[in-house]
């Protein structure tokens, strides 16, 4: 009997070959999508290259060599060994603004918001593990997956707004920097010589990194317990109501006069380019996409880090909050009180002391800023790169990203250092421009940690996916509520109104084509929904 030609197959080996191709398919779907392979790394763009890597020590066994899903049993030493990208991303949440945010918070509403903190905080929390969810599960970062999952018009929107959050953060997080440089140097030096000096901070993060991430991860964990030392010094000084601060941490007050700040409290939580980072930075520690186990192992060891880095951030937020609190609630000067005359009340209230509180507010707003620039930086790298596939050297690419902030920032503190009121109003602005971004970083991370195409075994499960997108609905709809109050009070003139209105609709519009192109909604919501009035028509 002949044998088949070449071009021919047996019909035996045709249903070997079916199942072969089944049982392919079949794994794949088990699997998160990989990273790149490192031939393609010259030609995509990568978070961190395999010699940058911290190398997770284990002690291999034959059960966690021949099996994928084994997840080694905790390890005190793995912890520390994954310390490092949490705390990092907890800066975002201590920045000049959000200090900003507390004062005022603690001076208009006093010790009533507190509840507020905390929960803003685990909102934040749920967000930024998800974000480090897709990078452990994926091996790319945000930015990287929006290039692949969405056309390139709406891509390169996404990075637009993308770096215009980045530059609205990093302005004040410069000028908080450059007014603890004044206050520190008492008037010395300017506002726009302390913007410069902060600005050549890329310069001391391309030092440091050529060190390795370790250590710069132990310069942000030096500047984190700075500001943890400074603001629970004043903390200790000024002695807040301890029966209060507990009270308003636990029983949920909102009046109608709190409303904005309360808005703000929650407004601070959820940082656009702070949701591409984390992702980005989780990548920093050497594990294989092809072990399930090991993702798992990573993912658990991200959920302790990154609590413990917000529940920090968290005491730090309440020793402003309960500072102001104390000193300023219901006072003549509660309603005047910003970043840059801060340090001022507190010396006229509290006085010199063993250590004039006015340089302990302005040691701490100095961590906090230059912690925060440098993360900045940071994330600029990965949002441009990310989102361009850009492949530039590491001092070119810092050059770039920390251009694209400080060129407006020195114009600002040229024009704005006039007054405190035009720096406050300034303050405002961009508060506002950040709030805008929100929904451009949450709607695609809710988006993509949902498909299994993606994140194949690592996919959120219906629960958590609905519990996601009511927080990231609650977040979007009270930056909206900032967002109107604030156009309704500084809105003036037909011309300009026009123009707010036809950018509304452009702005809706988008958000509207992002979910429903996505799937984004949970699927599950409508279903039950259906479901049960079905099966109620038919009884």
């Amino acid at each position: 009997m002949n044998s088949p030609n070449r071009g021919e197959e047996s019909p035996k080996e045709e249903p070997d070959r079916d199942k072969d191709a089944a049982e392919e398919s079949e794994s794949k779907s088990l699997l998160p999508s990989q990273s790149p392979s490192p031939s393609s790394d010259d030609e995509n763009e990568v978070a961190f290259e395999s010699r940058e890597k911290v190398v997770i020590v284990d002690l291999e066994t034959p059960e966690s060599i021949l099996n994928v899903d084994y997840v080694p049993p905790f390890s005190w030493k793995k912890l520390w060994l994954f310390t490092g990208p949490g705390f990092l991303m907890s800066i975002a949440f201590l920045d000049p603004g959000n200090l900003e945010g507390d004062l005022q918070a603690g001076a208009i509403a006093g010790y009533s918001l507190l509840w507020l903190l905390m929960w803003a905080t685990v909102m934040g929390l749920l967000i930024q593990l998800l974000s480090a969810r897709v990078g452990v599960a994926t091996g790319r970062h945000l930015a990287e997956l929006c290039r692949e999952e969405y056309p390139t018009w709406a891509r390169l929107v996404l990075w637009f707004m993308a770096e215009l959050a980045l530059i609205g953060a990093d302005i004040q997080e410069v000028i908080g920097s450059a007014i603890a440089i004044q206050i520190l140097s008492n008037g010395a030096l300017p506002l726009w010589a302390g913007v410069l000096i902060t600005a050549s901070d890329c310069f001391v993060f391309l030092f440091l990194e050529n060190y390795g991430v370790r250590k710069l991860e132990a310069v942000f964990a030096v500047l984190i317990a700075t500001m943890a030392l400074a603001f629970a010094w004043m903390f200790g000084d000024t002695k807040p109501n301890g029966k209060e601060l507990l009270i308003g941490i636990l029983v949920p007050r909102l009046g109608s006069k709190t409303i904005r700040q309360a808005v703000g409290v929650v407004g601070c939580v959820i940082m656009p380019h702070n949701v591409f980072l984390h992702s980005a930075l989780v990548q920093s520690r050497d594990i294989d996409p092809k072990k399930r186990g090991r993702v798992q192992e990573a993912l658990n060891y991200y959920t302790i880090e990154s609590s413990v880095a917000l529940l920090v951030s968290f005491m730090i937020n309440l020793f402003v909050t309960t500072v102001f609190a104390k000193g300023f609630y219901g006072t003549k000067q509660a309603n005047n009180i910003g970043l840059v005359n801060a340090g001022q009340y507190l010396e006229e209230k509290y006085g010199g002391g063993l250590f004039p509180i006015l340089y302990i507010w302005g040691i701490g707003l100095l961590a906090a800023g230059q912690s925060s620039t440098i993360t900045g930086t940071y994330a600029g790298q990965f949002i441009m790169g990310g989102f361009l596939n850009l492949r530039l050297k590491k001092w070119l690419r810092a050059l770039i990203t920390r251009s694209f902030a400080i060129v407006p920032t020195i114009v600002v503190a040229l024009v704005f250092n006039t007054s405190e009121a035009s720096l406050d109003i300034l303050n405002e602005w961009l508060n506002v421009l950040q709030s805008i971004q929100i929904p451009f970083a949450l709607i695609p991370l809710l988006t993509l940690v949902s498909k299994e195409h993606v994140m194949g075994v690592f996919r959120i499960g219906p629960t958590l996916e609905k519990l996601a997108w009511t927080v990231a609905a609650l977040v979007i709809v009270i930056n909206g509520y900032l967002l109107l109050d604030f156009f309704v009070s500084e809105v003036k003139g037909l011309l300009f109104g026009l123009f707010i209105c036809i950018w509304t609709a452009a702005y809706i519009a988008f958000i509207v084509y992002l979910i429903s192109r996505g799937g984004a909604l949970p699927s599950t919501w409508f279903s039950i929904e259906l479901s049960k009035r079905f099966s109620a028509n038919g009884t």
